[in-house]
């Protein structure tokens, strides 16, 4: 049997004579607890709210999306499109042109982004999940609007007696000065009948209002082979560089294949710092925490020094001695980090299965209960319970021993 843990074992198990070391030995594993714990509860909180932010990418945009190298737009031609067909990897692709203009209705105004969308479009991407209520519709001058648009604007879907009104600059050169902007030949105006509504969330609801594709080229003064991005589709098991390589060679270098985590680096970043920042700042608060093993083991250290001594005369080394405080201080740790962690984990299924914490009436606060940040949490509490016991155990020394 290891002798060292032998002892630490029964050191653990039996009570001091000195209540206020009892105490001490209670309020540091109570402290454990509930610091790994809350590590854990906070950490799976910042995923779940990871997940239910980007559920919204994972929506709107497609898996790969082809946009043009230089300026807005690019050519795709009939040629292309039949290669792309022929590329294993991917399900489907859809073409998309946009363009900033602004909108009209009564005496309401709004600038936001028309987006022309082929017909694969929704099976690209999962935009049908997001409408709000309305249709698709099935006339060319039909359009979906964002939530925001149509609460901003007061529209109404399928008001044919009011249509809302599209209007943007006519492609061209030269300067815009206050004569050509006054000038009704300088813009394009297209009247749409608003179908059906969606709803994202608040920036993407108040950003763009989608149509048919050919009506939006037309609109544009694009001619059919003109886009400002294609959007693809990947199978099940399709390995994304492999597909990024085929459609490269199809398309060349007129355009830059970016996935959603490339679409929405911004997005990404702030969220990963933000979860950093708070698992940093949570470790800190176990860092101080921790002192309290230090103090705790020190306090048993000085409450066994008879046992201590008797050991010693019994022929334990020095370096036996502290691997018992040493291991001591790593079992309380370490056993407290897996009980806060259990605890955790009850709050995060609790909440998972009985939606407790609401955001709104219909919105449960986001969690995500991850293996991930069980490893995280037990990590931590090891690595800083075998700084801190080491730093106790190293206390015992021949002069504490012999005096």
């Amino acid at each position: 049997m290891n002798f060292p843990l032998y002892i630490a074992k029964r050191y653990i198990r039996s009570k001091s004579s000195q209540s206020a070391v009892n105490i001490i030995n209670f309020i540091t594993f109570l402290v454990i607890v509930i610091g790994s714990a809350a590590l854990f509860v906070v950490l799976s909180a910042f995923a779940g709210l990871k997940t239910f932010s980007l559920q919204f990418t994972n929506t709107f945009d497609p898996d790969l999306k082809a946009i043009a190298t230089t300026g807005k737009f690019f050519s795709l031609s009939e040629d292309d499109e039949k290669e792309l067909s022929k590329i294993e990897g991917i399900a489907n692709y859809s073409k998309e042109i946009e363009e900033r203009v602004y909108l009209s209705y009564k005496d309401k105004n709004h600038i936001a982004y028309i987006k022309g969308i082929g017909a694969n479009y929704r099976s690209v991407t999962g935009l049908d999940s997001t409408l709000y209520y309305g249709s698709w519709g099935v006339d060319e001058l039909n359009v979906v609007a964002g939530r925001g648009i149509v609460n901003l604007l007061g529209l109404t879907i399928n008001n044919y007696q009011d249509p809302l009104k599209v209007i943007t600059l006519k492609p061209g050169k030269g300067s815009l000065t206050a004569d050509v902007l006054s000038s009704k030949s300088t813009y394009n105006q297209l009247s749409v009948l608003v179908s059906g509504v969606y709803a994202i969330e608040d920036n993407l609801d108040h950003k763009y209002v989608f149509g048919q594709l050919p009506i939006v080229q037309a609109f544009l003064e694009k001619d059919s082979t003109q886009v400002s991005a294609l959007g693809f589709k990947l199978t099940t098991n399709s390995n994304e560089q492999s597909a990024r390589i085929a459609i490269k060679s199809v398309l060349g270098d007129k355009i830059i294949l970016l996935n959603r985590r490339e679409l929405n680096g911004t997005l990404y970043r702030m969220l990963n710092t933000e979860n950093l920042a708070t698992y940093l700042i949570f470790t800190l608060v176990l860092i101080i925490a921790l002192f309290n093993v230090v103090g705790a083991i020190i306090m048993m250290i000085l409450d066994k020094q008879q046992n201590s001594k008797t050991l010693y005369s019994l022929g334990t080394t020095i370096k036996e001695l502290r691997r018992i405080y040493f291991i001591q201080g790593v079992l309380v740790t370490s056993s407290g980090g897996v009980i806060g962690v259990l605890l955790g984990s009850v709050l995060i299924g609790s909440q998972l299965a009985f939606q407790w914490l609401m955001i709104t009436p219909s919105l449960p606060y986001p969690v995500e209960y991850s293996s991930l940040n069980i490893l995280i949490v037990l990590a931590t509490i090891i690595v800083l319970g075998l700084i801190s016991s080491k730093i106790a155990s190293s206390r015992i020394s021949k002069e504490l021993v012999a005096a």
